[in-house]
């Protein structure tokens, strides 16, 4: 089976998990790369790219026309609204989903000094570090990892944001600050790696056996209260849905799962926030009442203050 993925080292590695677990299974694959808008254009911020799902759509369009069998995405490039031909058909069990700070001479956030350049492309990432530490200067870090780290040790940044999944894939020991998920709520399905097919094929009922019970709850609680909000990449909004105990077996047997999501304005000053025990039995029609308790507190309204800013 073919499997499509972008080119990046992160993307591969992905790519390259998903080959490893259908080998195990006999399935044989190959992986070819597709490159996307979000990896072509890279001197703008990604919020300012033209329409959505800009490391995803150049794929779809390969899966849709029969060139890939499979599809390797990070869960969170993934927009809500999807082509209904395309499935996801497993969702892999959950990396680490925080993020990380990292810094050239391991200097931890609370103690950065004033005007220390922090490095982001993620417009939630920009409020929560404003909102946390409003005396840092924030400025827009694009390019894949390797990049970034680059940038970092030639002294364009103090220190980086990424989510730790990242380093957790490609296997690198390096020294981070994982960032408190109650004061930095991730992006919603961070830590995900999703495998998309063609409904109803050869390659949905394979795929199917990768599929992490657990953690599929725990996305699609997030999808939910996110898409309740609408808007893209360029809305401050996190969303955490954690079963009890942390990422366990898909066999889990946990009725009861955390949900902590949050919109901010883009300076980081006001934010409106959830934090929810919902049951597992009936978790999707619990996940759209925390998405609408969000968007009536007030998050709909910075959602609209958001669009109309960038």
């Amino acid at each position: 089976m073919i499997i499509g993925t972008r080119g990046s080292m992160l993307a591969l590695a992905q790519a390259e998990i998903v080959a490893g677990r259908l080998r195990s299974a006999g399935i044989k694959t190959e992986i070819r790369t597709i490159s996307t808008s979000g990896d072509v254009i890279t001197d703008h911020p990604l919020h300012k790219l033209p329409g959505i799902g800009v490391f995803v759509r150049e794929i779809d369009e390969h899966s849709l026309g029969g060139e890939i069998d499979i599809a390797v995405h990070s869960m969170k490039d993934i927009p809500t609204i999807r082509p209904e031909k395309l499935v996801t058909a497993a969702i892999l069990k959950r990396d680490p989903p925080c993020d990380v700070l990292i810094t050239r001479d391991g200097t931890r956030l609370a103690d950065m000094p004033a005007g220390a350049v922090i490095g982001t492309s993620s417009m939630r990432r920009i409020a929560q570090m404003k909102r946390f530490r409003s005396d840092l200067e924030i400025a827009d870090l694009r390019g894949n990892i390797n990049t970034r780290m680059r940038k970092l040790r030639d002294g364009v940044y103090d220190g980086i944001m990424l989510a730790e999944a990242g380093l957790v894939r490609l296997g690198w020991d390096i020294g981070f600050e994982r960032l408190d998920p109650d004061r930095f709520i991730p992006s919603a399905n961070q830590g995900t790696i999703a495998v998309v097919t063609l409904r109803d094929s050869e390659a949905e009922e394979v795929v199917r056996t990768l599929d992490h019970r657990q953690t599929r709850i725990e996305t699609e609680i997030e999808r939910i209260v996110i898409g309740v909000l609408g808007g893209g990449c360029s809305i401050p909004i996190g969303a955490f849905a954690e079963m009890a105990g942390g990422a366990g077996d898909a066999d889990c047997d946990v009725d009861e799962v955390r949900v902590r999501a949050e919109v901010l304005s883009m300076d980081g000053r006001r934010y409106v926030r959830v934090d929810e025990t919902i049951p597992v039995d009936g978790y999707a029609m619990h996940a759209h009442r925390v998405g609408d308790a969000l968007a009536a507190e007030g998050g709909d309204a910075l959602v609209k203050e958001a669009e109309t800013s960038t």
